[in-house]
């Protein structure tokens, strides 16, 4: 019940910390969805998104987030 306990803890920060990002994203030197290697196509009646460099950096983050957890 413990190990519960901590993990809703732990998944409790990182929401809190994740919604922080998000409010405060005007202020932050990058943008989620604008960063290098994220592709945008559009032509007349058609536009693609493919957000490939947003999702390699929170690849990166949630990785390290992760590791750190299972250190323990």
């Amino acid at each position: 019940m413990t190990q519960l306990g901590r993990a809703l803890v732990i998944f409790g920060a990182i929401m809190v910390v994740f919604g922080l990002a998000l409010t405060y994203s005007e202020r932050l030197p990058f943008r989620f969805g604008r960063l290098p290697l994220d592709f945008r196509f559009q032509r007349d009646n058609f536009s693609f998104y493919f957000p490939l460099g947003t999702s390699i950096l929170l690849s990166v983050i949630i990785s390290l987030i992760l590791m750190a957890i299972n250190r323990r």
